[in-house]
């Protein structure tokens, strides 16, 4: 009899424990980290590479801020549709990280976003898969050149994105930006690179 109260009051002793541990440990509910995301756009269409663009979830996606703003309220709810494209982001990003993933992010934008045709997909295609093998973490330890245009130096990419160094999307757009820039179209960067040996 004794032998069962001790083991009944030891229980008991554990559980209240555990409960006023409970109630003294805040949860992870009552922590106040800032209720915002905030997502990358970029306009392909830009001339120049410095036209990030970012919508904060006090914002209509509709209506971007130049990428320096500040997040005004952190207690504000992100739209449902700026949270569907942020999935969507985050999808073709994990996508991305494959090679043919990344080409068929690559052939879109050619195609669809610079409006060039098929032959210039494919001088792409070849050109990429020279200079890195369509591997973001491509990165070339004498030049400093890294990701899958090779950006040299890489922190050139930080235009588009601070997330360039894990980040294929990224690298992809900067990549076309660069190209469309400098030699109007991925054909033209691939003479110059069996001209010279790189672009």
């Amino acid at each position: 009899m004794v032998k069962i109260r001790k083991t009944f009051f030891a229980a008991w002793t554990i559980v209240l424990a555990f409960t006023a541990i409970s109630i003294v440990q805040p949860s992870a509910y009552a922590l106040e980290y800032p209720m915002v995301s905030q997502m990358l756009l970029i306009d392909p269409a830009a001339s120049d590479l410095t036209s990030a663009l970012t919508v904060t979830a006090d914002q209509d996606p509709a209506a971007p801020v130049i990428a320096d703003s500040p997040i005004l309220n952190p207690q504000s709810e992100l739209p449902s549709s700026s949270l569907m494209a942020l999935s969507l982001e985050n999808k073709a990003m994990e996508f991305a990280r494959t090679a043919t993933g990344a080409k068929a992010f690559a052939r879109d934008l050619v195609l669809n976003t610079y409006g060039w045709n098929s032959s210039q997909a494919s001088c792409l295609n070849q050109l990429w898969d020279r200079e890195s093998h369509w591997n973001y973490k491509a990165h070339n330890y004498r030049s400093g050149a890294h990701g899958i245009p090779q950006a040299l130096p890489a922190n050139k990419m930080d235009v588009i994105a601070t997330d360039w160094r894990t980040n294929p999307l990224t690298q992809i757009r900067w990549g076309l930006k660069y190209i469309n820039s400098r030699y109007k179209t991925p054909c033209a960067a691939l003479r110059t690179f069996h001209r010279i040996g790189h672009y």
